[in-house]
This record gives C-alpha cells, sequence and structure tokens, in this order.
C-alpha cells in the first residue's frame, strides 16, 4: 500500500449529488403550521421536516411567491 495517493488519479468524475446536498437551518415556524405537516405526515408516512422541504422546494421551482396583504 503506498504511503501517500493522488485523489485526482483516483476518481476524476464529480459527485452528481453535490447540487441535492442539505443544509441544516434555524427556522422559525408556527405551532399551527407545524401540526399541520405533522398531520399531513401520520397520513402520508413521510416525515413532517420531508414534507415540508417538499413544499418549499416546489414553490422554488414552480416561482410561487407569497400573497402578502398588509391591510
Amino acid at each position: 500500500m503506498r504511503e501517500e495517493y493522488d485523489i485526482k488519479d483516483l476518481n476524476p468524475r464529480k459527485n452528481p449529488y453535490t447540487k441535492k446536498l442539505k443544509k441544516q437551518i434555524t427556522i422559525n415556524i408556527d405551532n399551527d403550521t407545524i401540526e399541520y405537516f405533522k398531520a399531513l405526515s401520520a397520513q402520508n408516512g413521510i416525515p413532517y421536516q420531508t414534507l415540508i422541504n417538499m413544499y418549499l422546494t416546489d414553490c422554488a421551482e414552480h416561482n410561487i411567491k407569497p400573497q402578502i396583504n398588509w391591510a
């Protein structure tokens, strides 16, 4: 076994999943919203954090903007 390896020679291909990596963040979400996603989670058998991520991803992919009324 060699003492040193040149990493570039071992695997020259880039990881195709690097764009799909998730980043852990801290976010404040209302209790009612969390309970809503937890109820959906129980119905569908999908973890609630995954459901929230799926929903936010769908919004980003379809350029859905929130409708805000400050009146």
